[in-house]
């Protein structure tokens, strides 16, 4: 009876000790796949002009909030009418930047604004995704939680963010934008900010309604541009008021 326990107890630990190592080779794949999926990010790919176009208040005033425009040439085509809506109301600053949610370069050129400027932002209005069209769709749903890492690092404790969705481009655009994949990116990204209980600035939907006002086949024009920043500036004044 007790060798009979005993084999039976052996039995039992050989088969934990199988259940364990499935377990662990399952979970060395499970890492691998990450690993592997992870390189696939590491690799920046440039595009034929890559530029940063950063902007501060010539004389902030302390005692306003500060804000932050941080996305592409479409937030740099708002900001000064977002700047003219919030005079008197905040600090308002801006990083455009060519470079892409996909691009490993991304996180570290938010850090090192952060770093130049030495402020904390009470709102950071973001967007992303009119460039890198190199990078698949599937690279930027993987890419865009290390966006947003890097923008929460930017506001202060009770700091709040807002995300733009991407605007609607023409159909002749030659920079590899085009609506379906516009389309796909958005979706992408609203899944990812509504589950982190981030307000969205539809701009998409707004300007899908002044398909008119194009200045070329991706950026509006100055009412275009206008009509966008009347919009960015009301999003922020209400996240400045909660």
């Amino acid at each position: 009876m007790k060798n009979g326990l005993s084999r039976r107890v052996s039995a039992r630990s050989v088969g934990n000790r199988h259940h364990v190592g499935r377990v662990s080779v399952l979970a060395i794949l499970a890492l691998v796949g990450v690993v592997v999926a992870i390189g696939q990010h590491t690799v920046s790919i440039p595009e034929e002009i890559e530029w940063t176009w950063e902007v501060r208040p010539a004389h902030p005033d302390a005692r306003l909030p500060n804000v932050l425009l941080l996305g592409d040439s479409i937030s740099r085509n708002y900001f000064p009418e977002v700047t003219k809506d919030l005079q008197g109301v905040a600090n308002v600053y801006l990083m455009a930047s060519s470079t892409s949610v996909g691009d490993p370069r991304l996180p570290r050129h938010i850090a090192e604004f952060a770093d130049l400027e030495y402020v904390h932002f009470r709102v950071v209005h973001f967007n992303n995704g009119m460039h890198g069209w190199g990078y698949t769709e599937a690279q930027f749903k993987a890419s865009f939680p290390f966006l947003l890492d890097a923008v929460r690092k930017l506001v202060d404790r009770n700091g709040a963010l807002v995300w733009a969705n991407i605007t609607p481009v023409k159909s002749d655009a030659t920079t590899g934008a085009t609506n379906p994949r516009i389309d796909e990116r958005n979706a992408i990204a609203m899944a990812i900010v509504q589950a982190a209980k981030i307000p969205v600035d539809d701009q998409h939907s707004l300007m899908m309604k002044h398909l008119d006002l194009y200045e070329d086949s991706v950026h509006f024009n100055h009412a275009g541009a206008n009509i966008m920043g009347d919009q960015a500036a009301a999003t922020i004044r209400t996240a400045l008021s909660k």
